[in-house]
């Protein structure tokens, strides 16, 4: 094997790791629950649940958001972190579930307990879950 196959063969793996990592596959410290568990959670420990929505005002004027989520997006994360209680389990959710990932790796190392919601709310909306438009 030559230095061109195994440069070849490393830039793959890490491609993959990379790409694992991002999607919250691998070193995730956070639990990732299907809009079922969601739902089922909230239902069960509304008092003990904090919703985060992480998508920007435009995309909940145009898709709607969950029943008592607070939208923090993203990029305002780190300056408004004084707004997410630490004595309660946070669902997070974006759009599609990319930018959530962020945010829960951003959380959990804050030490927060972090439940990232698969497919965001597009996967909510596709299983008929209630959306609440302003």
């Amino acid at each position: 094997m030559n230095f061109n196959n195994i440069l070849f063969i490393t830039i793959i793996i890490a491609l993959i790791l990379f790409f694992l990592y991002k999607k919250g596959i691998i070193f995730a410290n956070f639990e990732k629950i299907s809009p079922e568990e969601a739902y089922n959670l909230i239902q069960k420990e509304k008092k003990d649940i904090f919703i985060l929505d992480v998508r920007t005002p435009q995309e909940v004027k145009v898709d709607g958001k969950i029943k008592g989520a607070v939208l923090i997006p993203l990029y305002e994360l780190s300056k408004k972190i004084n707004q997410i209680p630490k004595d309660k389990n946070i669902i997070v959710y974006c759009k599609s579930g990319n930018r959530s990932i962020s945010a829960s790796r951003f959380l959990s190392s804050l030490g927060y307990k972090v439940y990232n919601l698969n497919g965001g709310i597009n996967a909510w909306k596709e299983k008929g879950f209630p959306i609440k438009y302003k």
